[in-house]
């Protein structure tokens, strides 16, 4: 047996990195019947047959695993937002950013395009929430030295609107990538996707990182109970607050007494952070227990 990660997931193919050399891999049959599959970013143990390939016998506990896209044991979200063409929406980055919470995973926000717009107000919005913010410039170069060693050591996922830089971004950090860049339509102001299937490269600066599909590919299976329960948590700057509201069970919308909203009212949380939670109160909101799906 040999340990290893797996690096990128095909049709069927699990292809494993170990310490020699990178092997093709098919699945136990049991995984199946177990109701588990392998995800790009698991260590493995694999029962090597010779020529390269394998069958992947375990699967070892996971940090975390998301639905879509399909990877497991993230250590940090690096998310990729602009305020030039095309503009991020804010609430796309609370999304992402409240599920990464619940699973334990951190958040670097990169304002990329900062030549064209230095994305001021959402520097202001996400450094005063906490958030490692960092801008940056896919076509300059400018920050992403600064980036480095935040990610080296670490597997991160990279995500953002299509369109964002995310592959342009990855190129620039390492020269040895050639990544397709999409274009951006004129007409939609948004990027065409490039990233087909989930993938682990890493890069020379010592990081191990996931390119994959953008905002819109973390679906509805991430919006679940559990993030429903946690909701007000998943806001790192809502915490410590939580303690302070006049009712237990506060939902903090639009209660009296509630030291959530005292504290939107008073700048210490910015207003469009609680926006974005109350957007996702709501999309939650409808979910009963007996529709969690077992897993």
């Amino acid at each position: 047996m040999v340990q290893g990660r797996i690096q990128k997931a095909l049709s069927g193919f699990y292809y494993v990195q170990t310490e020699g050399e990178l092997l093709t891999c098919r699945a136990r049959g049991k995984f199946r019947k177990e109701g588990v599959s392998p995800l790009v970013g698991d260590w493995v143990e694999v029962r090597e047959l010779g020529n390269g390939e394998g069958f992947v016998e375990s699967i070892a506990p996971r940090h975390n695993a998301f639905v879509r896209p399909a990877v497991a044991n993230i250590d940090q979200l690096v998310v990729i937002a602009s305020a030039a063409v095309p503009k991020t929406d804010p609430f796309l980055i609370d999304r992402v950013a409240a599920i990464a919470s619940l699973k334990a995973c951190g958040v670097i926000l990169l304002l990329n395009k900062c030549d064209l717009d230095p994305a001021d107000e959402l520097y202001r919005i996400y450094s005063a929430a906490g958030f490692q913010t960092l801008r940056v410039s896919a076509e300059t170069g400018e920050g992403l030295e600064v980036l480095k060693p935040l990610i080296s050591g670490k597997l991160s996922a990279f995500t953002g609107n299509s369109g964002v830089g995310k592959s342009s971004i990855l190129n620039r950090l390492d020269d040895t990538f050639h990544i397709q860049v999409g274009e951006i339509s004129a007409a939609l102001g948004r990027g065409r996707h490039t990233t087909r299937h989930v993938e682990l490269y890493h890069l020379s600066c010592g990081a191990d990182v996931v390119d994959s599909p953008g905002f819109s590919s973390f679906e509805t299976e991430e919006l679940n109970l559990q993030l429903k329960h946690h909701l007000p948590e998943a806001f790192r700057e809502f915490r410590p607050y939580l303690d302070g509201c006049r009712f237990i069970g506060c939902s903090h919308t639009k209660e009296k007494g509630c030291a959530v909203l005292e504290a939107v009212k008073n700048g210490g949380i910015q207003k469009s952070r609680h926006e974005s939670y109350i957007r996702l109160y709501e999309e939650l909101k409808p979910l009963q227990d007996w529709q969690e799906k077992k897993k």
